[in-house]
């Protein structure tokens, strides 16, 4: 492999060993034990929550970087707790051309927890000012999404490689909207015209809703987040844009660069299938107090 590899060539190289990461939640699913809740979390136990998945798939995936890209910046959400953190170069965004790749071991770990299928494993590839390419494992429902910069964002089952896959847009996707654990305020300002998911008020240990992911799979036609967090939040909506969706601030602005940004999270981000979706959340928005 290139001493400068391509995000393509990235992919690639790592889709076997996520797929690998996936098949392994799956298996352990009905058995897993959580982990003590991550400190300092606060009342959203979407946030709080950790389990053995988490940590094994992290330690993996670090093992897997190390031996094959050691030359890559590294940043996974339980840096905190795994024992590899220490022999990456860095764990922050660089100069442009020094890719930091990202990990979200587990998206959606309550989900995970309670038997749902709609979690994911998520990885980033970012350059200094945005995404280069982001893929998304999800193995309960046998499928992934990657995007490429410029290039779009594509579906394939989990036996497909990267050329298998279909590229994928936006096409009638069902009016629902997510709305993300602090954003409950926007319930009744979208509620006549949306089915309205809340994350805080309408989770379920029995019946699933739309996680963000919904945006790909056309389960939802809009969502709207606090902050994205670079391992997920922005992963997704770097997929979304890439697929044909609207992708602002709260203003309606682009989403800064990722270098301008606070560490690891994007401020507040709409995203939308279309204008009149855009301009109704953006609306909403507007209806609520400083």
């Amino acid at each position: 492999m290139s001493s400068h590899p391509t995000p393509r060539q990235i992919l690639a190289t790592l889709l076997p060993y996520l797929k690998t990461a996936g098949a392994y939640a799956q298996q352990i699913q009905a058995k897993i034990q959580a982990q003590p809740d991550k400190a300092d979390k606060g009342d959203n136990f979407f946030a709080s929550a950790l389990s053995d998945a988490d940590l094994s798939i992290q330690t993996m995936m670090e093992v897997v970087l190390l031996g094959l890209f050691p030359q890559v910046r590294f940043f996974g959400e339980e840096y905190e707790q795994t024992y590899n953190t220490k022999y990456f170069r860095a764990i922050d965004l660089g100069e442009p051309g020094d890719y930091l790749i990202t990990l979200d071991p587990i998206d959606g770990t309550q989900f995970y927890l309670d038997g749902h299928s709609n979690y994911q494993v998520i990885l980033g590839i970012l350059n200094a000012d945005e995404y280069e390419a982001a893929i998304a494992i999800t193995p309960g429902r046998d499928c992934y999404y990657y995007a490429l910069r410029g290039e779009g964002t594509f579906k394939g089952r989990l036996a497909d490689s990267l050329e298998d896959c279909q590229r994928i847009t936006v096409n009638n996707p069902t009016p629902a909207i997510c709305l993300g654990w602090q954003m409950g305020d926007l319930v009744p300002h979208l509620s006549d015209r949306y089915r309205v998911f809340h994350t805080k008020a309408d989770y379920s240990k029995t019946q699933p809703i739309p996680n963000f992911n919904g945006l790909l799979s056309g389960d939802l036609a809009g969502a709207v987040l606090a902050r994205g967090q670079f391992i997920d939040g922005a992963a997704l909506a770097f997929m979304a844009q890439e697929m044909g969706h609207i992708v602002t601030t709260f203003t309606g602005d682009p989403p800064p660069p990722l270098h301008a940004c606070d560490p690891y999270q994007r401020p507040g981000m709409i995203v939308a299938a279309n204008a009149a979706i855009h301009a109704d959340l953006l609306a909403a928005l507007a209806q609520l107090k400083p």
